[in-house]
């Protein structure tokens, strides 16, 4: 069995995690971003609806659409407030999923240096064992010469 085999499973185990990891990053960025999308939409619906009917409710209205008017510019600063929250939490989700992602990163890269460091290893001592046969392959050889009278042979 290949010595490297157990690192190689291994390391395809912490690229699937690190891909689980990037994925879910990515997915949390998404929703990040369409959280701050719809507080934008809600800020600019605020603007928007202060700028039409604030200046009119508030010059010739009569007092229940005043009121109507308050009650729905609190409401929509309420819904405004949540969605910030919910923006907010989406960014601290996103910090925690890219930093989840760096970890799972890290780990592949440490497992691929373990291998390549191992893969070393055993190509030295591959080496140091193909060297050992060829020394004693020549010591034996010198030693068979030797044995024959260290003669050559006569014509």
């Amino acid at each position: 069995m290949n010595s490297l085999q157990p690192l190689l499973t291994l390391l395809a185990h912490v690229e699937r995690e690190r891909d689980a990891a990037m994925a879910e990053a990515k997915r949390v960025e998404m929703d990040r971003h369409a959280a701050q999308r719809q507080t934008e939409r809600l800020q600019s619906y605020r603007r928007e609806y202060e700028q039409r009917w604030g200046s009119q409710f508030g010059q010739s209205g009569g007092i229940d659409i005043v009121q109507c008017y308050h009650g729905f510019m609190t409401r929509l600063g309420q819904a405004i407030d949540a969605q910030e929250r919910v923006t907010l939490q989406a960014a601290q989700r996103l910090e925690f999923a890219q930093a989840s992602w760096l970890e799972h990163e890290m780990r592949v890269a440490s497992v691929r240096k373990l291998i390549e460091r191992r893969g070393r290893e055993l190509r030295g001592a591959a080496d140091l064992s193909e060297q050992k046969q060829l020394d004693e392959h020549a010591a034996r050889l010198l030693w068979n010469r030797g044995a024959g009278g260290g003669m050559p042979a006569a014509a």
